[in-house]
């Protein structure tokens, strides 16, 4: 397992390079980057197509820069500068503990007031720059694919909440036994949490742009399954506690051009420390699962890229609102409730049955989007729907 990048470089390339970028972290990322993108080439396409419309909204020009346009830009300094400088300064000690550097008080306040002065200076000017004596409301065309980073931006602050509020609410235990680090922490995000808050966050924001919401929804699903598809890919490289049950079966036969690990593996090195100590290592990351389990981790990145490509390629040939999305809530709930029959989770009963929390959404998911393909299928076509 490679917790960190560093691991990562040093195993394969021999270089020791100490980074503090966390594996899954920097698969998070890409996960964000990949659908962004692949919904910029979307909302393009259906721009071009004549599905979507531009949004006018009203630009103020020449306005001077206000107090509070100041204080926000010397405060983003003085935070930046304030943790930036302490980190110049003990670097090691942020390789060593990046999360607690920088939740911590810990910083330069030197390093602060210079950098939050700077950038107040340069908010100033700027201003300065573009005042006009006369204050004028301009209007120009906002294009949906324009406002990409800002959907992405929503998504992702929505998303990261409600996947920690679900996580906590799955793990109640660990809540009340440390609320602090269980609100804080990096760690311990769950998926549907996510993917429920972000998309409430990004239709209520398209909305109030003036955008169709079933298109957006549309054009955001095959990126959405593929960065989930990634971001379980960061799962499996760092070892974050998503793996299988226990798997003490032989490797099928039709499995043997692959190696063990596809089968079962026990995840050494993994970044949550579970299991047993390992024979000769020191450090951090010294542990090892006593048993092999399913990689499940692995398993879903490479059904969820193969549903990716699946509903890219259908993305063209659908063309009522509402329907590529539907399929994408089949599909994304039919694939999570199959692993989910091989895979850790914490289970409760419910309505009499022994269930996982991703067992329920899965199962509530596959019928919207069961009931979205029937009730989207006969409609018809047309802009802003």
């Amino acid at each position: 397992m490679y917790p960190t990048i560093s691991d990562f470089l040093l195993d394969f390339f021999g270089i020791n390079l100490p980074l503090p970028i966390q594996t899954f972290g920097f698969m998070l990322a890409i996960s964000f980057f990949l659908a962004a993108y692949t919904l910029k080439l979307e909302l393009i396409r259906k721009e071009n197509a004549g599905l979507l419309n531009y949004n006018i909204v009203d630009v103020v020009t020449g306005k001077p820069t206000s107090i509070s346009e100041l204080f926000s830009s010397s405060i983003s300094g003085f935070v930046i500068g304030y943790k930036l400088v302490f980190i110049l300064f003990h670097y090691g000690d942020f390789v060593n503990d990046t999360q607690g550097v920088l939740l911590s008080s810990k910083g330069n306040l030197f390093g602060g007031l210079i950098l939050g002065s700077i950038m107040g200076y340069i908010r100033y000017r700027e201003g300065q720059k573009n005042k006009l004596t006369e204050i004028k409301i301009v209007q120009e065309k906002v294009w949906p694919h324009q406002i990409v980073m800002n959907i992405t931006f929503t998504a992702a602050i929505a998303g990261i909440i409600g996947a920690k509020i679900f996580h906590n609410l799955e793990n109640w235990d660990e809540l009340v036994a440390n609320p602090i680090e269980s609100l804080l922490s990096f760690s311990g995000l769950t998926m549907y949490g996510g993917l429920i808050f972000g998309t409430f966050a990004v239709i209520y924001m398209t909305k109030k742009q003036g955008i169709a919401p079933l298109h957006i929804a549309d054009a955001a699903a095959p990126g959405i399954m593929l960065a989930y598809g990634t971001g379980r890919l960061g799962c499996q490289l760092s070892g974050d506690g998503d793996w299988g049950i226990a798997n003490l079966a032989p490797k099928p036969d039709w499995m043997s051009f692959l190696p063990d690990w596809f089968w079962s593996y026990n995840y050494p090195h993994n970044v949550i420390s579970s299991g047993v100590p390992m024979d000769g290592c020191y450090g951090r990351h010294c542990m090892i699962l006593p048993q092999p389990v399913f990689p499940t981790p692995l398993y879903e990145s490479i059904m969820c890229v193969a549903l990716f490509f699946l509903l890219w390629a259908l993305r063209k040939k659908i063309n009522k609102p509402g329907l590529v999305f539907s399929l994408y809530l089949l599909l994304n709930g039919a694939e999570r409730f199959i692993i989910e029959q091989i895979r850790i989770n914490n289970k409760f009963m419910f309505l009499g049955m022994n269930v996982t929390q991703a067992e329920i959404i899965a199962s509530c998911l596959i019928m919207l989007g069961t009931f979205g393909l029937i009730i989207f299928s006969k409609k018809r076509n047309g802009v802003n729907q």
